[in-house]
């Protein structure tokens, strides 16, 4: 499989540890057909160290397709060997995680977001991916680090990567990363979101794919930032938090495919025979119920009964040892039309101007020219 079979990455779905497992990308890939999906980020070390269970890991249907692996690291022979390793299960892109702000991996100078304060090591990173792989290669960044914040500094990095290495997409978080200080939920937060950096990018950038994050939560966002230029728009958690009313009007929407009246039950029944293939796959009851049933317990967000649903569910944890026999006990509870509605047409029902509003705050252009000069001097220095 290679991406160019595949419609472009106009909408995806954001890498989130412990989040964008397989079970969710099961049920994202049900309701949406052309997302793109991320995995979380799996270090090179786990691919390294568990070669013998790979496929825990790594393993993902055809359906899946397409579909990127991020990885983490900061060693780069790990780094080539967990990309060999990776190699064989056919991903479509390989992302290298230098945005991530958690403690356990940003805070102690290990790789995530502190990475971006050494786009040498980055560029050395990127092309030891893309050596040995042979599928396209991006970095997921933020656009700064503590007091490294500048739009300047964002186009250093940028700059130094894409030219020493073969990598051509980017895929921007719009908001800068504290290493110290905030937790990552306080980071995905308060930190300021900073779109004109992105738009400025695509100015300054041109023959380079960029990719937008962060505080975009609906289809109505996506496409607004799509019709201000943006090449690609990824959304986190509203897609595993809404999956129905997100991805549901992804194809439609986005991608303009034919309506497919999909209904929420159907996605369940082959949910379920998923689920039932998969438990106690790799021992010890892992994965279990409720490992499984976790990501579609937001797919009846907003719908009567949501509430008393989900109070069943944990009561259901205990008892069902199959997903057959949990959504016979609770799915009862959902009246049967919100099981049988398709999903409604999508219309536009809201305006945003957050998009175009930034492109009126771009920071100066980036003296490239001056970068290319000065680095020019440095080498008959």
């Amino acid at each position: 499989m290679v991406a160019e079979q595949y419609l472009p990455p106009w909408f995806s779905v954001a890498p989130m540890m412990e989040w964008t497992n397989n079970h969710f990308r099961t049920l994202a890939r049900l309701i949406s057909k052309h997302a793109w999906l991320y995995t979380e980020m799996i270090a090179a070390e786990t691919i390294i160290y568990q070669s013998g269970d790979l496929d825990r890991f790594l393993a993902f249907t055809p359906e899946q397709h397409p579909i990127v692996l991020q990885i983490g690291g900061s060693n780069l022979e790990n780094l080539a060997k967990a990309t060999q390793l990776a190699r064989p299960y056919g991903y479509d892109e390989i992302n290298f995680n230098c945005g991530c702000p958690s403690p356990k991996v940003a805070g102690r100078g290990c790789f995530g977001a502190s990475l971006m304060l050494d786009a040498d090591f980055v560029a050395k990173a990127m092309s030891v991916i893309a050596a040995n792989s042979d599928v396209p290669v991006s970095v997921k960044c933020r656009i700064g680090v503590d007091n490294h914040d500048t739009y300047s500094e964002l186009c250093d990095f940028i700059y130094k990567v894409s030219t020493e290495s073969p990598t051509r997409h980017f895929v921007i978080h719009s908001r800068k990363a504290f290493l110290k200080g905030l937790s990552p939920a306080d980071n995905r937060k308060i930190p300021p979101l900073k779109y004109e950096f992105y738009y400025a990018l695509l100015r300054d950038f041109p023959d380079l794919r960029f990719t937008i994050n962060g505080g975009i939560n609906s289809v109505d966002e996506v496409n607004a930032a799509r019709n201000e230029g943006a090449h690609g728009v990824m959304v986190g958690r509203a897609a595993y938090y809404i999956p129905w009313e997100t991805l549901g009007h992804v194809d439609t929407a986005i991608y303009g495919a034919p309506r497919r009246y999909l209904t929420r039950r159907q996605v369940l029944e082959q949910y379920q025979k998923y689920g039932d293939s998969v438990l106690g796959k790799y021992g010890k009851n892992k994965p279990n119920v409720r490992d499984v049933v976790k990501p579609i317990l937001g797919l009846f967000h907003a719908a009567p009964r949501n509430g008393l649903w989900k109070r069943n569910a944990d009561a259901a944890f205990q008892r069902c040892v199959t997903l057959k026999s949990f959504f016979e006990e609770t799915l009862e509870i959902i009246p049967d039309w919100v099981l049988d509605k398709p999903l409604e047409e999508y219309s536009s029902n809201c305006i945003v101007e957050a998009f175009a509003n930034s492109k009126n705050l771009l920071p100066p252009p980036y003296a490239k020219e001056e970068k290319e000069y000065s680095e020019q001097d440095r080498m008959y220095d």
